[in-house]
């Protein structure tokens, strides 16, 4: 879906892709119990929808090896959901009064003696204890012992083309460990390979934009190409930078200081602190302090060729100087997984919880609806819950697909977005014109026509649909109390009658079209590696672009923590802090003129002349109001100010 870099970086989509599998559950209690036999609670959610008796190839061999992880329920879950939300609501007494990391965990992470009984009932059953953290407990062994311990048995499904492993039923737990079990993962083995590398790749091959451009929207007209929407176009931006970011989406000379952002990726780039301080040199942003922007990686990386680790490091790049472009003073902590899996991305996004590591959490990453499962989707919302408590805030791209039906066949939305715990951030086409002035934004949408081979029109303008950003109706999550009044009833019930998550949140610049310009160590054609810039799109940029001004808006309130935004967000609703977003903005279509190296790199092999329209998402659109492609809208002038504490 939004894996390969050399596609993204060319102007099709942007968050990477990966083989992780989330869900999400509503403002309530994480994982039922349901009561599987007297003395067995049942583990909800944990066979998968495609291992079906059709599907049913028979037991796997008993002798066959199973990772898995027991995710643990703490001593009160049901006190955690609610006090999560009681924390993040203004209308609540209990809002702003966020705990320590050392507070919540006492309050309500896993007791010793809960640990102790899940180590205990694991090792009887013949399983091997491979790990023991504040979350959960990981085993491995072989099938037998793994059927013994969760009271199911193990076959193999087909699933589309090939063979995975899962339950024949839900797993379950001893009732005597008192719900002391949220889940288990890793009984089913859909997608993981068995494929590892402890190695860092080098940087992709090379990626470069070519001209002509504009320096800021409308600043370069396309005079001798053909005219679109009844006039002539404007070739596209180089890139917007940081100043005219600020200046669109109402900085008003706020700068982060005091506030920590945490980004999370897989993998790291081996070069991001040359290339993070050599963009900001270039660009006349705040030279990066000593301290300023730190790591935190795992000890070593797995399955780097089957994640295409290298693609990574571009999205690390883009989210570092985004953030930083924006919020020039505020600490970045990067935070990357061992690999693109489930597992590996929770453990970074439990680091960043349990060290409290900023308060504010940047997540360019993400996979469809379709692959969530309520196992992976408990564990996720507990740990969204955590920082909510803690006063940290989750935001995740939406996609980059649209509504899913070009890239999947089904139309749906993107995980973790659609979790009711995380602030999902959509996308738009943005113009600033001259002195760095907000003209307008479109929902982001693009289609895409070339330049006919005698060059006096488009073919088949506007030609085919080619990206957009990701939104519309959760099919699993039950509609949040903040949504409700705000998203049309259409929306909400597309799905249900009762009401569903409707993603996104908020949004902000995404269209690659209207992008922002970033600086990589890149390998060059003769093998060199250089740095060099290109433009780049993506709710991968709309995230860490609203992360940035979160944090303006925490500065402005005093350093004091906003938390998990959305029940705030929706309470602005309607006022003049959002600029509300629509595809028609001026009145006639809008479009921008692209010439795009054939190899990517330079003029060798070609050049590449198309027109791209814009506020053309998939069936998804932007209206005024509330609309599924842009949420409430993007920040205005009033937003970062309207934090302050009064």
């Amino acid at each position: 879906m939004r894996s390969n870099r050399a596609a993204l970086r060319a102007g099709a989509s942007m968050a990477a892709t990966l083989p992780m599998i989330a869900g999400a559950l509503a403002l309530g209690i994480p994982a039922a119990h349901a009561v599987d036999s007297p003395t067995r609670d049942t583990l909800a959610g944990t066979k998968p929808a495609w291992a079906t008796a059709k599907a049913d190839k028979g037991s796997t061999s008993d002798s066959a090896q199973v990772s898995a992880r027991v995710y643990l329920a703490g001593r009160d879950a049901a006190g955690l959901a609610a006090y999560a939300k009681a924390v993040s609501d203004p209308a609540s007494p209990a809002y702003g009064k966020y705990l320590s990391a050392r507070q919540s965990q006492a309050r309500f992470g896993a007791t010793e003696a809960q640990v102790a009984a899940v180590r205990s009932w694991l090792t009887a059953a013949g399983l091997k204890i491979t790990g023991t953290t504040r979350h959960y407990v990981s085993v491995s062994g072989e099938v037998a012992a793994v059927e013994k311990a969760f009271g199911t048995q193990l076959h193999n499904y087909t699933k589309g083309s090939r063979t995975y492993r899962a339950p024949s039923k839900s797993a379950s737990a001893p009732a005597s460990l008192d719900g002391a079990v949220l889940t288990v993962t890793g009984l089913d083995n859909a997608p993981h390979k068995a494929a590892s590398k402890d190695q860092l790749p080098p940087p992709d091959a090379v990626f470069k934009n070519s001209g002509p451009f504009s320096s800021y929207y409308g600043s370069n007209t396309a005079s001798t190409l053909p005219s679109a929407y009844g006039k002539k176009i404007p070739y596209a931006v180089q890139g917007y930078t940081g100043k005219q970011l600020q200046a669109a989406y109402g900085a008003g000379g706020y700068t982060g200081k005091g506030v920590r952002i945490a980004i999370t990726d897989a993998y790291a780039s081996p070069t991001i602190a040359y290339d993070a301080a050599t963009y900001a040199k270039a660009h006349g942003d705040a030279r990066w302090k000593t301290g300023q922007l730190t790591q935190v990686l795992p000890s070593d990386y797995t399955r780097t060729e089957e994640c295409g680790a290298a693609g990574w490091y571009g999205e690390e790049t883009l989210d570092v100087e985004a953030v930083h472009a924006v919020a020039p003073a505020a600490n970045v902590t990067y935070v990357g997984a061992a690999s693109c899996y489930d597992d590996d991305l929770l453990d970074s996004l439990s680091k960043i919880v349990d060290n409290h590591l900023a308060d504010i959490v940047s997540n360019s990453w993400g996979d469809i609806e379709a692959n969530q499962t309520p196992d992976l989707a408990a564990a996720y919302d507990q740990v969204f819950q955590f920082g909510a408590v803690e006063g940290i805030g989750f935001y995740f791209s939406s996609g980059d697909n649209g509504d899913e039906v070009a890239n999947t066949g089904t139309k749906q939305v993107d995980t973790p977005a659609n979790s009711a715990w995380v602030t999902a951030v959509g996308g738009t086409s943005l113009a600033v014109g001259k002195n760095d002035k907000y003209l307008w934004e479109t929902g982001w949408g693009t289609d895409k026509a070339s330049l006919s081979a005698d060059g006096k029109s488009w073919t088949d303008f506007p030609g085919a649909y080619t990206s957009g950003a990701g939104g519309g109706t959760s099919k699993t999550v039950a509609e949040p109390y903040y949504q409700k009044g705000v998203v049309p009833k259409a929306l909400a019930t597309a799905n249900s009658a009762a009401g569903n998550r409707v993603v996104p949140d908020i949004s902000a610049i995404a269209d690659p079209n209207t992008g922002f310009r970033v600086g990589q160590t890149q390998t060059f054609p003769d093998g060199t590696e250089q740095y060099s810039e290109y433009r780049i799109g993506g709710t991968s940029l709309a995230a860490p672009v609203i992360a940035a001004v979160q944090a303006l808006g925490q500065e402005a309130r005093g350093g004091k923590a906003i938390g998990f935004a959305n029940p705030t967000i929706y309470s602005k609703y309607g006022s003049r802090v959002y600029h509300d977003v629509t595809d028609n903005p001026t009145g006639s279509g809008l479009a921008v003129a692209r010439v795009d190296f054939a190899n990517g790199y330079d003029a060798t092999d070609g050049l590449l002349t198309s027109v791209r329209s814009l506020g053309k998402d998939s069936s998804l659109s932007a209206v005024k109001g509330y609309d599924d492609v842009t949420g409430v809208g993007t920040p205005a002038n009033g937003y970062v100010k309207s934090y302050r504490r009064r």
